[in-house]
């Protein structure tokens, strides 16, 4: 028979305590050399959406007509694709779209919503510890991102290029190597001792709480080899980089100068092989941005209300994003890797998960993906009305970096242009 598992039952081992899920049977009351260069994937979203009528050309093809957003681009035309007619089903949510934008899961923003893993986690754990750091989430404003793992959590995104500077690249002493070193030793350790108490456990539960536990255990074994792939790279000096270390800009207003600085880091990350998976979320800082001719907020100017004056100051803050992006092209085309350049190698997509701001629609998404060894120098409008998910371009995204799938979250197959 079944026994009731209290809420407070812990695993313990050498000093460390671990909490159980919540089950039915509780209470009820409670850098290294590479000889041929990899494919990576670098994932940009500005989450107040571009001006459509500043973006989008009258025609298809690869002799579309240029726009006022586009120009900014003009000399990179044939490394990138623009996409219209794309976006995730069933989203709603106003802003809350922000956190599907790489997992579209349903419905964000209802009651009992659930995040989905990102597809950018989903590359970085095929991958594995392939480099020092599976994945690198950052963020122009704070720890909030758009990564999630399978079991719908967030990784917290850096906002300080100084910081991820330092962890990429920055060696620390002997002292604290071996710091490091011996917390990942425990870390090890106490999973191995906790996985001999589970069948005590597993004796006392439901076949309900069962099935959940060994999910649980089966996620503790995981961890269980992050720690000991991650304690191989302690033992391996950081690359190093002929730049140095970027002062982090402290002013919020800043939007500019904060984006630029990430679109800086992206090349060093890629090119000393540190990670083959990024993402990167724009967010609202809540403050009138520092551009001359703005005077609200970002946000405020999103929901423009088809005032032009409001149109003119929010193009000015979208050109001037764009141009961070172009300028991260600039980097990473002049880059080279053998016979090839690092964006060559490289998809970076830079889109949002608005479509249009001003009424917080997520459909028609705006998305421009560069590089990576893909086709591009075209304009592929698809249907207006009727969207082609957009994670059929995550399938052939996932595809081209040997993360081989059919399928991921709501796509219907591999997107072909």
């Amino acid at each position: 028979m079944n026994s009731t598992i209290h809420r407070r039952t812990f695993l313990r081992a050498s000093g460390v305590a671990l909490a159980l899920p919540l089950l039915d049977s509780m209470n009820p009351t409670l850098g290294r050399a590479i000889a041929e260069p990899p494919k990576r994937m670098v994932l940009i979203c500005t989450a107040l959406g571009l001006h459509s009528p500043a973006l989008f050309p009258k025609t298809t093809g690869a002799e579309y007509e240029s726009t006022e957003y586009l120009d900014l681009l003009k000399q990179y035309r044939r490394d990138f694709t623009l996409f219209a007619g794309l976006s995730h089903p069933d989203q709603g949510g106003e802003h809350a779209t922000e956190m599907t934008w790489l997992s579209a899961a349903r419905n964000p923003g209802q009651d009992g919503f659930r995040n989905s893993i990102s597809v950018d986690q989903l590359a970085a754990t095929s991958l594995g510890y392939v480099t020092r750091f599976p994945s690198v989430s950052l963020s122009s404003k704070g720890p909030s991102s758009q990564s999630y793992t399978s079991s719908g959590v967030m990784v917290p995104a850096e906002s300080s290029p100084a910081r991820m500077f330092a962890k990429m690249f920055l060696q620390g002493d002997r002292q604290q190597v071996r710091r490091q070193k011996r917390k990942l030793s425990e870390g090890r350790s106490i999973l191995d001792e906790l996985m001999s108490q589970t069948k005590t456990l597993r004796n006392n539960a439901s076949s309900a709480d069962r099935k959940r536990l060994d999910e649980y255990f089966d996620a503790l074994r995981v961890a269980e080899k992050d720690l000991a792939e991650a304690q191989v790279w302690l033992d391996k000096p950081k690359p190093s980089v002929d730049e140095e270390p970027p002062k982090d800009v402290a002013d919020r207003a800043d939007l500019v100068g904060r984006t630029e600085l990430l679109m800086k880091l992206i090349p060093l990350i890629v090119q000393s092989d540190s990670s083959r998976v990024i993402s990167v979320v724009i967010q609202d800082h809540q403050v009138v941005p520092l551009l001359n001719g703005v005077s609200f907020e970002h946000h405020n100017l999103s929901h423009h209300g088809r005032d032009e004056a409001k149109i003119k100051q929010l193009k000015t803050i979208e050109k001037a994003l764009l141009n961070c992006f172009g300028d991260l092209l600039g980097q990473m085309k002049s880059k080279r890797e053998g016979a090839t350049t690092i964006l060559d190698n490289t998809m970076v997509m830079f889109g949002s998960n608005l479509g249009n701001a001003n009424a917080h629609d997520p459909r028609n998404l705006p998305i421009l993906l560069a590089g990576g060894g893909f086709q591009h120098g075209s304009y592929v409008a698809f249907r207006k009305n009727d969207n082609m998910p957009l994670c059929n371009l995550f399938v052939s995204m996932l595809n081209k970096m040997n993360v081989e799938t059919d399928s991921f979250a709501t796509s219907s197959g591999q997107l072909s242009w």
